[in-house]
């Protein structure tokens, strides 16, 4: 009994309550305004999810300062129509779509082939898609569907695309990877012998530990870089709760309350866009300064075992294995 209540209530209480004090701060507090940033002419970037919500403003924002923007998505449709849109903004923009479905190794292994054919070079990979709260399932390959989606899928992309980010790098002008994580990576529990949890299944908690699982990834990727000295640095940013349909699998009655409380509360997706588009475009952040955690504009600290190098270690090699890297 006690340990069906820890499984699935407890996961359910802490993120609840974590939103709640995510929403005050948020009530509280002045938005981030992204400065200006400089021109991206030349420049090739690549937006996991950016057919609508924070990736569509990402995409949008970086088309205009000229920037070659790769949009990466399951909708085709919605990826058309999200090109169509940013043209009409902008006539000059240099944006296109290519379909990725991160629940899909085998896709993910296709768009980088498809891309790395073309022989481009890649300076910004903001890896944004996600799912939140989905019922229960797994990916193609038989992954949980928030660990295969929001982790798995996005550490396979950084993978296979890393030697064409570092080649693409160079000194005084870094090529970066900005991983969109979540505040509820402080309460999500890694368990590295339950990943697909197998064990006892909570949405909550699967969520949680999928984001925290891209903290370790994202830091542990940004200290191997600079052990070896590359041109490329690696951060995660949180962009708060913003007015997105990643919310949808909320429960009932806050789903429902949802377009009130969000129109009072959250962060429009251009406010959640800010610090992800400074993240990786900003020349206050390059070289080393470019790692860490993000929010609202800030480096933040993360919980102390997003710092404990044997856990990344441990993460990053369990998923090298898992996807038949090693």
């Amino acid at each position: 009994m006690l340990s069906a209540i820890r499984c699935n209530l407890l996961p359910v209480i802490k993120l609840y309550l974590l939103g709640l004090k995510v929403l005050l701060v948020q009530l509280f507090s002045k938005p981030f305004r992204l400065p200006v940033m400089p021109r991206q002419d030349g420049k090739v970037a690549i937006v996991t999810g950016g057919v609508r919500g924070i990736g569509y403003e990402v995409a949008c924002h970086m088309a205009r300062l000229g920037a070659h923007v790769i949009i990466g998505g399951r909708d085709e449709q919605g990826g058309l129509e999200a090109v169509r849109r940013i043209c009409e903004e902008c006539k000059e923009a240099k944006v296109e779509f290519t379909r990725l479905d991160l629940a899909s190794l085998q896709s993910v292994r296709q768009f980088v082939q498809s891309f790395k054919e073309r022989d481009l070079p890649l300076n910004i990979l903001i890896n944004n898609a996600g799912v939140m709260l989905v019922p229960e399932g797994r990916t193609e390959d038989g992954f949980e569907q928030h660990f295969g989606v929001n982790y798995l899928g996005h550490f396979l992309l950084t993978w296979l695309l890393l030697d064409t980010l570092k080649g693409s790098g160079k000194c005084g002008c870094f090529s970066r990877v900005v991983n969109v994580s979540s505040s509820a990576h402080s309460i999500g529990e890694m368990r590295l012998n339950d990943l697909n949890s197998c064990e006892c299944y909570s949405a909550h908690a699967a969520y949680c530990q999928s984001k925290k699982a891209q903290l370790l990834f994202s830091s542990h990727l940004h200290q191997e870089l600079q052990r070896g000295g590359f041109p490329l640095s690696s951060c995660a940013v949180d962009p708060g709760m913003v007015d997105t349909a990643l919310y949808r699998h909320l429960w009932t009655p806050i789903c429902l309350a949802q377009s009130a409380i969000a129109r009072l509360l959250f962060k429009t997706p251009a406010e959640g866009a800010a610090t992800v588009l400074y993240a990786a475009l900003s020349p206050t952040l390059e070289g080393e300064c470019g790692g860490g955690y993000w929010a609202n504009g800030c480096r933040e600290m993360t919980t102390p075992p997003t710092f404990d190098p044997q856990l990344q270690l441990s993460l990053w090699e369990t998923s090298l294995q898992l996807l038949g890297q090693q």
